[in-house]
């Protein structure tokens, strides 16, 4: 959902509506522009997305500040785990400072002040969730937010945002956007715990959240021929046996559901202008099927056409 693109907005009114839209979508803070008003440019986009949100931001220089008084304001007690698209990030917060590149998760508490700045302008990718669907108290989530890094879900994490921001358009479009926001939910409480350090929550959050943590981790890696279960397991600290358990309580065949999770990627993919003219064993390495024979009877299965017959129809 569009909240602001200054291209609709007159020169003299941009600095006023890029305020305005800062805080309809986040909370009460104050905004420092660093580009004069004739050069101030920004889009801002929020998507409702199952218990949270995902907002996105281009803009050019700022700089954001929340004091106490803002604090006592009100606005909406959340966190928001966030990363750079494009450019480079200054955040601070209760002691904490953090240079954010495109390979940093930033946390921040928006029930306390903070101050985050982009000096260079750029983009700015943000997950939002209420402390009621978080089910963590602020001082949980105030511990982990300088230990992020220290968390072996944090690239995870990061892969899952950057996936999710690429095709909010069309994830929150369709009818499977509320389970994908509880998914995502899940993954940053588990994060938070994990970086927290917080043992008494862990074992509980490690338990909730391993089908969630392994859709994610499949996700990521569908064109790797070696996601085998055994593989899929190791990299949970897991035993197969305890990965096959939990497919099985959600009704699910992880076998098949990789498979099919493959196969729809190449449908996608045979059928776009680039795969039109892609060979099919190349279409079939790129998503895990090291054998063409095997990926044609696969898809012809499961689709009724070859990849071949696929590929024209669709041209």
């Amino acid at each position: 959902m569009l909240i602001l693109d200054t291209a609709d907005v007159a020169l003299a009114d941009r600095a006023e509506a890029f305020d305005a839209a800062m805080q309809q979508a986040s909370v009460p803070c104050r905004v420092e522009h660093r580009t004069p008003p004739r050069d101030l440019t920004a889009r801002m986009d929020l998507w409702p997305l199952g218990p949270g949100a995902v907002f996105t931001t281009d803009a050019t220089p700022f700089r954001l500040v929340r004091t106490p008084r803002h604090v006592r304001l009100g606005g909406q007690w959340a966190l928001a785990v966030s990363f750079q698209a494009q450019g480079r990030g200054e955040f601070a917060q209760l002691g904490h400072e953090q240079l954010v590149q495109d390979r940093d998760l930033m946390l921040v508490d928006l029930s306390a002040p903070y101050s985050f700045g982009c000096a260079v302008g750029g983009g700015a990718r943000s997950y939002q969730l209420p402390y009621e669907a978080l089910g963590l108290p602020p001082e949980v989530v105030r511990r982990a937010a300088p230990r992020l890094r220290a968390s072996p879900l944090h690239d995870l994490v990061l892969g899952h945002l950057r996936l999710l921001c690429a095709s909010i358009d069309q994830v929150a479009a369709s009818a499977g956007a509320p389970a994908v926001g509880a998914a995502t939910a899940e993954l940053v409480r588990a994060l938070v715990v994990s970086a927290a350090d917080d043992e008494r929550r862990r074992a509980d959050v490690r338990e909730q959240t391993l089908l969630v943590r392994v859709r994610s981790y499949v996700q990521q890696h569908l064109s790797d021929p070696g996601l085998t279960p055994e593989a899929i397991a190791a990299a949970h600290h897991v035993s197969a046996r305890q990965l096959y358990r939990e497919f099985s309580a959600a009704g699910l065949s992880l076998e098949q559901w990789v498979i099919e999770l493959r196969l729809e990627a190449a449908r996608a993919q045979l059928a776009s202008p680039a795969g039109r003219r892609r060979p099919i064993a190349a279409v079939a390495r790129a998503h895990g099927f090291p054998d063409p024979s095997h990926f044609t009877r696969r898809f012809k299965a499961a689709y009724g056409l070859t990849p071949r017959d696929w590929q024209r129809l669709t041209g």
